[in-house]
């Protein structure tokens, strides 16, 4: 269980708006206008699958004189359709991704200059969907096919050949028919000394078993020097000759054979019953992807020895393929070295670059580009239009989904601002978008609706929940039952504050406090498995309470506890003014509301600072049936929760602890005293510190 900042801004994955196994191009999507031209006036040039009349990140045209203003207040931009049938999709990838304008033209230059790339990101931002298209602005006729030849000298190295793409397969048929043509007169020639032994045994020497016993020699010899013959066709290592783009190759979590290439075991290896060793050979990922790209998402993920390997290949250009397993026959195999001329795209979280081997994070630093991928973006009229056409570009990928209404797409865009977690701004993890709306097309369609409707997209809403919002909403219900929630009333001690689970599920944590005697020298003691964040915030908190307190707290121990935090503890600072509240109230005696939630950083003067997350928490307080949710005012603008609990929740902003304790504890007298007190030695006056906060303010970590 998180307690909070850092969920509100995760860094991918990935790995795009569509998974990539259905490889249907919406998941990170982006798009400007015309292909513009690079910094150095350039524009890249275009691969076969690629005609230059097509543009890059193509704008959604608006029809019609609606005015500009009208355009930025609608909803879908000024887009004016009866549904998402009307919207027209582009055929490229390139011109289907939505808002990664940097990462895009980074792509772009990489193309045509040939460089590798490291895009780092949350999970669905569109780093696969621009490796795909990368591809397909790479230049067609350079592929090639790469051919494995029987190596007479040394039968465990074989010979390695590389044709224009397409030829392969022809010289492959070449050497099948001559070896067929071979093969039948050595058949013919069989079949007639068989047939002279067995007369001669029969007419002249009249021994028919003995010419029976030679005939079955005679056809053993022959079927046996035929294999020879066969040994002589070559193995298509590579075949391109299918391939209308640029080779596309996905090594996310390959073992070492699939992504190095490998030499299969013969469990024959004597007496003429052993296969070639050049028909044993297969081809890996980085042989495939020549002339073409390689994506590894979660890079971090291979082996030490499969990254120096990798690192190996891209410099070098060329890889021999040896057998992975060293007790296999294949560990006796390598062959002469294969092209491997491939652009690499490297891919992950933030963690990504903590783990991954240094060398190769050099060789894709030092000759390419690192890229971070943006998790949200501006939301204006022309970004919406294109938030519409990510809806089109869903169904017709899909196939069998109902294609959406004006309404339905509109509470999508409401959604991805929701998601998006900041005022202003619309998501980019389109692949979790991208299941929305797969989940409201399919309960449309299992009614046999012509069209998606808003109401098919608020139940898939519903129904397409998070683990983690499950969960949440079960913990809710359950501490109903055993009235471990407490929204009503008065308690010294007792503060309910506000955590978020994985991204995007609030859940309502409990704090208290007491204060003992001390045995000796007074401490600090928090449990709830603190990490080592919510540790510093809870040192942070104890500051405050030494600087506001009268009373001499190094002889007393100052007890906080997270009530049933779960296995995952405390890892954020969020719960800092909660913890503030909750030990104050057990110094000074003076109880706390308990119809009140809350949820805010705090600096060690007291200062009131963002975090993330919320919208989930305050829908969280909601649901646990609690009446106002104290926040730190910087985050006002980040509120974006559903209309069915704004009328069941008061919200109220604050940017310093004083505020806290205004609004939070009970009885006027004692409250008055102590919020006086604390402004007097923070120096901190209400109405001077709410002018002052806000752009001084840190952003949520």
């Amino acid at each position: 269980m998180s307690d909070n900042t850092d969920t509100d801004v995760a860094p991918d994955t990935d790995r795009e708006a569509t998974n990539p196994e259905e490889e249907t191009p919406a998941d990170g999507q982006e798009g400007t206008d015309d292909r513009h031209a690079d910094s150095d006036g350039e524009v890249p040039d275009a691969g076969d699958g690629a005609t230059s009349d097509t543009t890059l990140g193509s704008d959604v045209e608006i029809e019609g004189d609606s005015e500009f203003q009208d355009a930025e207040e609608q909803l879908l931009g000024g887009l004016e359709i009866d549904s998402t049938e009307e919207i027209e999709v582009p055929d490229r990838l390139v011109d289907q991704v939505i808002g990664q304008d940097h990462a895009r033209d980074v792509i772009k230059k990489a193309a045509k200059q040939r460089r590798h790339v490291m895009m780092i990101g949350s999970p669905g931002t569109g780093k696969s969907m621009l490796a795909k298209a990368m591809s397909q602005l790479l230049p067609r006729e350079e592929l090639q096919d790469v051919l494995v030849y029987h190596n007479p000298d040394d039968g465990n190295e074989p010979k390695v050949r590389t044709v224009p793409g397409g030829k392969g397969e022809q010289i492959v048929e070449a050497h099948k028919e001559e070896a067929r043509k071979r093969n039948q007169m050595r058949t013919f020639l069989m079949w007639i000394i068989i047939a002279i032994v067995i007369g001669y045994s029969l007419i002249i020497a009249q021994q028919i078993l003995l010419g029976i016993l030679a005939a079955g020699v005679i056809y053993l010899a022959f079927r046996y020097s035929s294999r020879g013959s066969d040994s002589m066709i070559p193995n298509l290592l590579v075949n391109n000759a299918s391939q209308k783009t640029a080779p596309f190759e996905d090594a996310t979590g390959a073992h070492a054979g699939a992504l190095l290439g490998d030499v299969r075991h013969d469990p024959f290896q004597s007496g003429g019953m052993e296969t070639p060793s050049h028909d044993r050979v297969e081809p890996g990922a980085i042989h495939k992807a020549n002339k073409g790209v390689l994506f590894v998402d979660e890079i971090n993920t291979l082996d030490i020895r499969s990254q120096q390997k990798l690192m190996t290949a891209i410099q070098e250009g060329e890889f021999g393929i040896t057998g992975q397993s060293e007790r296999s026959s294949g560990a006796m195999v390598q062959t002469e070295p294969v092209p491997t001329d491939f652009i690499m795209i490297a891919a992950g979280n933030l963690d990504a670059m903590e783990n991954m081997h240094p060398a190769l994070r050099s060789r894709i630093k030092g000759y390419g580009y690192e890229v971070y991928m943006d998790d949200t973006i501006e939301d204006d009229a022309e970004m919406r239009r294109k938030y519409a056409r990510f809806v089109a570009q869903e169904v017709e990928n899909d196939g069998r989904l109902p294609h959406f209404t004006e309404e339905a797409v509109e509470e999508l865009i409401l959604e991805a601002r929701r998601r998006a977690g900041r005022k202003g701004h619309l998501t980019l993890k389109f692949r979790d978008l991208g299941g929305l709306v797969r989940v409201a097309g399919d309960i449309a369609r299992a009614e046999d609706k012509d069209r998606t409707t808003r109401a098919d997209v608020l139940q898939a809403k519903r129904r397409s929940r998070s683990i983690e919002q499950q969960l949440a909403d079960n913990y809710i219900e359950r501490r109903k039952d055993y009235e471990l929630t407490v929204n009503d009333g008065d308690v010294v001690g007792r503060v309910n504050g506000l955590a978020v689970m994985g991204e995007d599920s609030g859940i309502v944590l409990p704090v208290m406090a007491e204060v003992t005697p001390s045995q000796g020298p007074g401490q600090v003691i928090a449990t709830g498995q603190l990490q080592e964040m919510a540790e510093e915030a809870v040192q942070n908190v104890s500051a405050i309470i030494k600087k506001f307190s009268d009373e001499d707290i190094s002889e007393k121990d100052v007890h906080i506890q997270f009530v049933q935090a779960g296995e995952g503890g405390v890892d954020g600072d969020s719960a800092s003014i909660t913890v503030a509240t909750a030990v104050i109230s057990a110094l000074e005696n003076v109880p706390v509301e308990q119809n009140i939630a809350m949820t805010g950083s705090l600096s060690v003067r007291g200062d009131v600072l963002p975090v993330g997350g919320v919208t989930h928490k305050i829908e969280a307080a909601a649901k646990a049936g609690l009446d106002t949710v104290i926040i730190p005012e910087a985050n006002t603008q980040d509120v974006m929760i559903e209309e069915e609990y704004e009328d069941m929740i008061e919200i109220i902003p604050v940017s310093h602890i004083s505020e806290v304790l205004e609004v939070a504890l009970a009885g006027e007298p004692e409250k008055d005293s102590l919020v006086d007190r604390l402004k007097s030695i923070t120096g901190k006056a209400l109405e001077h510190e709410v002018g002052r906060q806000g752009s001084g303010s840190p952003s949520p970590q």
